[in-house]
Formats: structure tokens, C-alpha cells, sequence
């Protein structure tokens, strides 16, 4: 018997993988699973400090990791950056599109730099990065993965956070046009939309004496999720199991978004 054919590949080997924002919270969860599973990992933020202890963390559990010391909301600096680091650990095979901000404002109070700041660094930046990382998996003729934390709240509006649901709803129609526009290269763009996760963005919230219990209560699994818990999405559609997943976006926040 050939079982062996029909179980799933999970595995990463060979691969090379850039996590944007991943020097804590989901992006380093994702990171540490997909060196877990074989891949090279590239650990991307702002401050060198960080990036480096990210780095040096996962050589002492014996994985291969770059750092690229870089702020993915400098759109205009980011061709240069990106053509850098191809140059130094090579194209990679899977993007992780993870940086973001939330800036918890109505839009009365929202002055038109927060407006931008938050679309820039959300939403543009992740669309020209997608459009790089993309033309560097095509020149290499092999398969690639685009994959982008999105949100529950691109579905789910609450008031006082009126910008950040109109990003993360622009970056699920992002995923959708990406799975269109490079499926035929050979490239799948799926996306990730987290629930409420106990990281250190969240850490205010959770504390909160009344809205974190709200949180917990609204949830059918009764809790807030660890950042691990972000990793079995992550691996598997980055993973030979997903090679027919395309344009899909799964949604990891333990039944919040479909409780009233």
C-alpha cells in the first residue's frame, strides 16, 4: 500500500519565508513555525535591537533566519530594501503580509494623517510589497505563497475604531485580486483573519476590567488565543496541502465573528 501519498505535506523544507512585523506577537509565532517546519525565515522590523534578538533566538533552537532591519510603511524605500535583501538570502517563496497598525479613533476624531498613516502602512504598503515579493517568485519559476493577516474586523465594525475595518477590508479584496492576478504564475494569495489574540498589541484591551471580559464572554471557546495558536493556519497555507487553496481567507478567532 502507498499511503504514504495520500497524507498531507506540511512540510517547508527548502523554502524561504518573509514575515513582515515578525519580531513579536503573530508575526514571530508565524515565524517560529515556519522555521519548525523547515523553512528559512526572514525576521523584518524597525529597530535593529529587536530584529536581532528575534534572529539570534531562533539560531539557538538550530534555525536558519535573516534580518532585514526595515519599516514596510516606507513604501518609497521598500523596492531598494526588498532588491537588497533578494540579494543577500535570495527571493523568497512565501510572504507573510503581518505589519499593521490600529490607531482606536472615531472618524471625527481621526485627523487625516491618521487616516493615512493607518491606510499606508495597513494597506498600501502590503499591496507593493505583494507586487514585488510576486515578480521575484515569478522569475524563479517555482510556486509561490502570498499570505495576509487580514481581520475579523474587515467583516465586523465597532464605534470608536472606524478606520482600521476599512484597511483590513481593503486588504481581503487585496487578497482576492492578488489570487487572480499571479494564480496563473503559479502563485496562491490566501489570507488569515485572526480573532482576538493575547499579544502584546492587545495587552491594553485584555486588561481592561470591563471590555476584556466582554471579549471572553462573546467568544464561544470562553478565552482570548496565544500567539501560537495562529501557526497550524499559517504552516498549512504556505504548505504543498494547500497547492488548490487560492483566494480564500480563514478565519481563526474561536467562533467570535459568528456569535451576536
Amino acid at each position: 500500500m502507498h499511503t504514504a501519498r495520500h497524507l498531507p505535506d506540511f512540510s517547508l523544507q527548502g523554502k524561504l519565508a518573509l514575515v513582515t512585523g515578525s519580531t513579536q506577537g503573530l508575526g514571530l509565532a508565524i515565524a517560529q513555525a515556519y522555521a519548525a517546519s523547515g523553512a528559512r525565515v526572514v525576521i523584518n522590523g524597525r529597530r535593529p535591537e529587536r530584529v536581532d534578538a528575534a534572529v539570534a533566538s531562533l539560531a539557538r533552537d538550530g534555525y536558519t533566519a535573516h534580518a532585514f532591519v526595515h519599516d514596510i510603511g516606507r513604501i518609497g524605500e521598500q523596492e531598494a530594501a526588498f532588491d537588497a535583501l533578494c540579494r543577500e538570502a535570495g527571493p523568497p517563496d512565501i510572504l507573510v503580509n503581518n505589519v499593521g497598525i490600529r490607531i482606536r479613533k472615531t472618524l471625527e476624531e481621526a485627523a487625516l494623517a491618521d487616516i493615512l498613516d493607518l491606510i499606508n502602512i495597513d494597506l498600501v504598503a502590503s499591496v507593493h510589497l505583494s507586487k514585488l515579493a510576486a515578480a521575484a517568485m515569478a522569475r524563479k519559476g517555482k510556486p509561490g505563497r502570498i499570505i495576509t493577516l487580514t481581520s475579523i474586523a474587515g467583516e465586523l465594525a465597532r464605534p470608536g475604531d472606524a478606520i482600521y475595518p476599512i484597511a483590513k477590508q481593503g486588504l481581503a479584496g487585496m487578497v482576492r485580486a492578488l489570487a487572480v492576478e499571479y494564480g496563473g504564475q503559479g502563485i496562491t494569495s490566501n489570507g488569515i483573519a485572526p480573532g482576538t489574540f493575547a499579544t502584546e498589541t492587545n495587552a491594553g484591551l485584555a486588561a481592561d476590567p470591563v471590555k476584556g471580559p466582554i471579549v471572553v464572554g462573546r467568544n464561544p471557546l470562553g478565552r482570548w488565543a496565544q500567539p501560537h495558536e495562529i501557526a497550524g493556519a499559517a504552516v498549512f497555507l504556505a504548505s504543498p496541502s494547500a497547492s488548490y487553496v487560492n483566494g480564500h481567507i480563514l478565519v481563526v478567532d474561536g467562533g467570535f465573528s459568528i456569535t451576536f
